[in-house]
This record gives structure tokens, sequence and C-alpha cells, in this order.
């Protein structure tokens, strides 16, 4: 090809600056301003999901002044904030559907049927549940394994759990080793007393 070619005098090459600006992305639609838009912001109320596209210092002062709630009413602006705690989503209100009212007061009914409640701490349910009474330890049924714990330990079957864990106390200090001067004679007696609480802790009565 011919440098003298009528072929070279159609080509028109743009300026460096606007490439430069073409590679870098659309330029920052705040008047005036010729910056690359690096940053978006949103256009505003009834236009969501559209963003103006500003350079760093545009968007930092629109942000600034931006203000979604702008020309609301205070009635409206509170209804909305009232609309967002549930995602603007429709709500209605508890129990005003015939099954769900049956569904609350079945619920009251029985609320502690099928709950274990040994501190009483829902001991009111509704206004209406109570807390059985605890029964008395005599009336507890005592297999031969927890009867001979408590044996082991030298405590009555009706003794509290403070009872239980300050015999306890008492004959691990009685038969340690170290407060029999090294004598291992009672490790086993001392081995026993610990299986025989831990058999009553297991078992609930410390």
């Amino acid at each position: 090809m011919k440098l003298d070619s009528p072929l070279f005098d159609r080509i028109r090459v743009k300026p460096d600056r606007d490439r430069r600006l073409k590679a870098e992305g659309p330029a920052c639609e705040w008047e005036g301003c010729c910056n690359p838009a690096t940053h978006r912001a949103p256009k505003g109320r009834q236009m969501e999901g559209q963003f103006w596209r500003f350079c760093f210092e545009h968007a930092r002062a629109y942000n600034q002044s931006y203000n979604y709630f702008n020309g609301m009413a205070d009635d409206a602006v509170a209804a909305y904030q009232k609309d967002a705690a549930t995602g603007h989503r429709p709500t209605w209100k508890m129990g005003s559907k015939g099954g769900a009212a049956r569904a609350a007061e079945h619920a009251k009914r029985h609320a502690t049927e099928n709950i274990a409640d040994p501190f009483g701490m829902f001991g009111e349910v509704g206004g209406r549940a109570r807390p059985e009474p605890e029964a008395p330890r005599e009336s507890r049924m005592i297999r031969n394994a927890e009867r001979r714990a408590f044996e082991s330990l030298g405590v009555e079957i009706s003794a509290t759990p403070e009872e239980i864990k300050a015999r306890f106390k008492v004959l691990v200090k009685k038969y340690h080793p170290d407060a029999n001067g090294g004598d291992i004679s009672t490790e086993d007696r001392l081995r026993d007393v610990i299986q025989s609480y831990n058999h009553l802790k297991n078992a609930g009565f410390c």
C-alpha cells in the first residue's frame, strides 16, 4: 500500500483524552465534570434500581445531601417505616382467623403437658397452668444399686442433695491418700465413695 493513498485521508483518530475516558468507563454525570464515573448513587424514590454515575468526589457530595423521604408527609414516612419492619409484606392480626385462634387456645390449655419443669420456671403459662407439687423423696422408687450407694455414703434414703454432697466431701477428705500420709490402703474405699456419689448424681438424687 502506498503512503499517499487516498484511503489515509478518510481515517479519523479521536483525541487521546477521549480514548482514555472510553477505556476507563463512562464519564461522571455531574454537570461539567469529565472524570471517570467510578461510583453509583441512587436516583431516588419511585426510581428504585436506577443509579447516577458519579466520580468519587461528586458521589460523596450527592450522598451527603441525599434524602429518600424528601417531599413525603410525616404520616407517609411513619407508614413506610412501619411496613419496612415486615419487609413491606402484608400482615394481619394474630388470632383473627378461626384456625389460628383455636390453635392458640389449644396451646394455652396444653402448654405444660409434655414439659419437665423441675425448677418451676414455667409455673404460669397463660395464667392457667400451675407447677405440680414435687413428689416427696420417700415415694420415689429406689433401686438396689441406689440403695447400696446410699449405704456406701452412710446417709439415709430421705437425705437432701445438700446432705449427700456434704457427706461426700467429708468421706473424700477422710479416705484420700494425701490425708492419710500417703497410705494407699484406703484407695478402694475412696473409689467406692466416688462411684456411689456419681451414681446418685446421675440418678438425680443430688
